[in-house]
């Protein structure tokens, strides 16, 4: 009985599972009311595929991939971080008015090659880099470190809202560069996104040509804040002619040489100038010494977060939060420097935040398309 027994079940079972496959639709099914033979191809291709489970290591990958992957909104929190670090750092460059501009930057030189070196020596990358992008590194680190000093002598020179809302004009001057020397397709939306910019750096700077003679609001004298407007203007320049060469280089040039070149060739360039002008000396104050410390910690702590933020968020996202700079100098001029931003200001910072978030959008449109 039981030799009788165990097929007789197996063959109900089959019968169920071919009548509901019948159904439900299985290929070579459809249609019959019946039972396949045991020669029927119908039966012989009928099968049951159950999925094998994970092996040991492929259970711990995936358990690997889950510990890696980021948290939402991970690369905006860095992008945040980074925003504020630069506004701290600024805040600094203004708290300092007994060193001269060029030799913060100097100190600032000193304090990245020193982090920069061991990184240089685990990378194994060299000190002189490829031979046919070497061009490109001198000119990065050239342009670079000059770019650092005009923003380091507008912060001196002007408020740091003002100062800060015209170095975020960068962006419009990268897609005219990029159109002139990449041959990337400039499109009327970046002409209109350049007047932006132009209107907000313009009710910034209040030529007297179009405002009379209204200099209300500003910290500093009309010619003073000409010098700084241009000294920010230069920076932008310069910021966005460097990241044209960063483009220009690609993958082929690694991160930490790219940065050594900046060091280097901006303590160069430091030292030359300083000489020329006479102005290298050791801060008297003990104050002054400890804010230069520490626009080294915190300006390297931005670059730092902002690069984490590029690895894992998208370089549109990173972009339009990063506009959150405009809004610390803000709040850190009302209150540090007791001083609130004119209604000038604020519009221009609307239309050059505008600009560069425009430009932003376009860009991660163009990329997801």
């Amino acid at each position: 009985m039981r030799g009788t027994a165990a097929p007789s079940c197996a063959a109900g079972a089959t019968r169920t599972f071919l009548a509901t496959g019948a159904k439900r639709g299985v290929p070579g099914l459809r249609g019959r009311g019946r039972v396949p033979a045991a020669g029927d191809p119908a039966r012989r291709t009928l099968r049951l595929v159950r999925p094998s489970p994970p092996t040991r290591e492929q259970s711990e990958a995936q358990e690997e991939a889950k510990k890696k992957a980021p948290c939402p909104g991970l690369g905006l929190f860095y992008t945040l971080l980074s925003a504020f670090l630069f506004s701290v750092s600024s805040l600094f460059v203004k708290k300092v008015q007994d060193v001269h501009a060029v030799e913060i930057s100097a100190f600032r030189c000193v304090f990245q090659m020193l982090v920069v070196i061991p990184c240089i020596i685990y990378r194994k990358t060299g000190f002189i880099g490829p031979k046919g992008q070497r061009v490109f590194l001198f000119l990065r680190g050239a342009i670079g470190s000059t770019a650092m000093i005009l923003i380091y002598y507008a912060f001196q020179t002007m408020s740091l809202a003002d100062a800060t809302v015209i170095t975020f004009s960068s962006p419009v001057f990268t897609s005219l560069f990029a159109c002139i020397f990449l041959k990337e397709k400039y499109s009327p939306w970046d002409a209109l996104f350049t007047v932006f910019t132009i209107a907000g750096v313009t009710l910034i700077v209040r030529p007297p040509f179009l405002f009379g003679s209204d200099t209300l609001g500003m910290e500093v004298s009309y010619s003073a804040h000409l010098k700084g407007t241009l000294a920010a203007i230069g920076h932008a320049v310069l910021a966005a002619v460097t990241l044209i060469i960063l483009r220009k280089m690609g993958k082929s040039v690694d991160y930490c040489l790219s940065i050594w070149y900046y060091v280097i060739l901006g303590l160069l360039e430091c030292s030359i100038v300083l000489s020329v002008l006479g102005e290298w000396r050791l801060p008297y104050c003990g104050l002054d010494r400890l804010f230069l410390i520490l626009i080294g910690l915190f300006g390297l702590g931005a670059q730092v977060f902002l690069t984490k933020a590029l690895q894992i968020e998208k370089a549109g996202l990173v972009a339009i939060m990063r506009t959150m700079d405009v809004v610390f100098a803000f709040i850190l001029q009302i209150i540090f420097f007791n001083s609130v931003p004119t209604w000038w200001t604020v519009g221009g910072a609307l239309c050059v935040v505008a600009s560069n978030t425009g430009v932003a959008i376009r860009k991660w449109y163009q990329t997801s398309k």
